[in-house]
């Protein structure tokens, strides 16, 4: 496989890409632009009202961005004519039939036209409505398969997970298949088409209630969780996925399908740039909390992996798997992550980022630099509960007395540090789970690619995704956390 073909798989071909607006497409569809001018076209599906409001999102959301600073500089006055004439953006949406195209004349076009179908649409919130992370993360991944099926030119469906439907298991985890009806633990009978109608019953016995839209979005979140919990993944988003993987291997028949399972996705290593990121991802919002001085203390065991992997080595392996598997009637999984080839140790990242910010204090809205002091990182629960008690709650307890004797002469002291409080709750809440996380993800599949790669002779500066070559010390204070702060943080 050498980089020819590589570059020349993608000349001429026709792509759709679902999840446009999301991180990981916009570094795809930059790379396609950049290192083949040639691809055909490029659908892109947008929810929008209409084309032209697609088109409209395109512009402000996508193409207007410094990641495409690099095309922008080479291309100059040219840049908009070169992206339109392959770019097509259209409206749709992923929990639809046919996703939403409402234009059968179009329709046939994309399924007469498309040679490569990239999934990568998702809800990524922990604590998401069940029904909308059914509709999405789940039969969206159903409905972008029956489309893709309809493609009478289709070499290669792609469709990106997370490498946590796992759940909370622990040493070697394989690249293997979730099967329809797996659960991770309990006995109950799993089903999603039972999911289905009971969130269904769900929503119609709250409207009947007369439900706020405020409560009905509090209960569904309880309700997934606690369906996810019920059968042993840890929050709505991994299970839902999962899910989404169970449908994807039970009606995919002869379709080349691949799953690309990240895992945690951070900003991109060197493509187009070093340090761009968008949002405030997986460990980033411990890093913006600690940085803003909301952070005094976290939970997590010190010799937890933290698996993470830039963004442009997740597109890397996304585009040679597509390559490889192309025309191949069948499915196969890619976990793509670090923790075997280069792992990083909770207790390093912490010290990298209290190291990070107390030589480079964040600096408030008032222009006030915020100093840090070392985290605290307890390694138990008991530890952690004891410690939150005695600094926090009892003296939020205090106050809270204090004001109804003083009249809330103390409210806005107590309503800051009830804040803080809250703010730390709420990570260890949805990050304990992998803080404490002992799996270590098996990329046997992945190597395989990165051997093609090595023995191929190709340039490894367009298509690397080796973990292998990243010094994490230097990746962390030169390039991801000045990357978050300049292009995610709001000060």
């Amino acid at each position: 496989m050498e980089l020819e073909c590589i570059l020349q798989f993608f000349e001429n071909k026709t792509i759709l890409i679902i999840g446009a607006t999301g991180f990981l497409a916009k570094v795809f569809m930059e790379k396609i632009l950049r290192v083949q001018p040639n691809v055909k076209r490029i659908y892109l599906l947008l929810r929008a009202s209409d084309n032209e409001f697609a088109t409209q999102r395109f512009c402000h959301e996508v193409i207007g961005l410094d990641l495409f600073n690099i095309l922008r500089k080479s291309l100059g006055a040219n840049l908009e004519s070169y992206v339109f004439e392959r770019i097509t953006p259209i409206s749709g949406d992923i929990c639809d039939v046919n996703l939403g195209i409402k234009d059968s004349i179009l329709r046939e076009e994309m399924w007469n036209e498309i040679d490569i179908v990239l999934n990568s649409a998702a809800t990524t919130n922990f604590d998401e409505r069940y029904d909308v992370a059914l509709g999405i993360n789940t039969f969206g991944a159903l409905h972008v398969l029956s489309f893709a099926k309809k493609c009478t030119k289709l070499k290669v469906l792609l469709h990106v997970s997370t490498a946590y439907v796992c759940g909370e298991k622990d040493g070697y985890i394989l690249e293997s298949p979730i099967y329809m009806g797996d659960r991770l633990k309990g006995t109950s009978r799993l089903d999603i088409n039972v999911e289905k109608e009971l969130v269904e019953e769900y929503l119609d016995r709250l409207r009947v209630q007369g439900a706020t839209n405020e409560e009905i979005t509090s209960t569904m979140k309880d309700f997934g969780t606690k369906r996810a919990k019920l059968y042993g993944w840890p929050n709505t988003y991994v299970y839902t996925k999962a899910l989404g993987e169970m449908l994807l291997g039970n009606y995919n028949k002869n379709l080349p399908l691949v799953i690309i399972r990240p895992t945690m996705i951070t900003s991109t290593y060197k493509e187009p740039f070093s340090g761009w990121i968008e949002g405030a991802r997986t460990v980033d919002g411990v890093i913006a909390a600690y940085g803003k001085g909301k952070l005094k203390c976290f939970l997590g065991h010190p010799k937890t992996i933290m698996d993470v992997i830039p963004a442009d080595m997740v597109v890397n392996s996304m585009i040679m798997a597509m390559v490889a598997h192309a025309n191949k009637s069948s499915q196969i999984i890619f976990h793509v992550g670090s923790s075997m080839r280069n792992p990083m140790k909770l207790s390093s990242l912490s010290d990298l980022i209290s190291l990070y910010f107390t030589q480079n204090p964040w600096i408030d809205r008032n222009g006030k630099s915020i100093k840090v002091s070392k985290p605290i990182v307890f390694s138990n629960i008991a530890m952690f509960q004891a410690y939150m008690a005695i600094r926090y709650k009892l003296p939020l307890k205090v106050l809270w007395l204090a004001n109804l004797v003083l009249f809330q002469y103390y409210r806005e002291i107590y309503i800051n540090l009830n804040r803080k409080v809250k703010v730390v709750m709420r990570l260890v809440d949805l990050y304990k789970p992998y803080v404490f996380f002992t799996g270590c993800f098996d990329d046997s599949n992945t190597e395989k690619l990165r051997v093609t790669i090595r023995e191929n002779d190709v340039d490894m500066h367009l298509f690397n995704f080796d973990p292998k070559c990243i010094d994490w010390e230097d990746y962390f204070m030169n390039t991801h956390i000045p990357g978050l702060i300049k292009y995610s943080m709001k000060r």
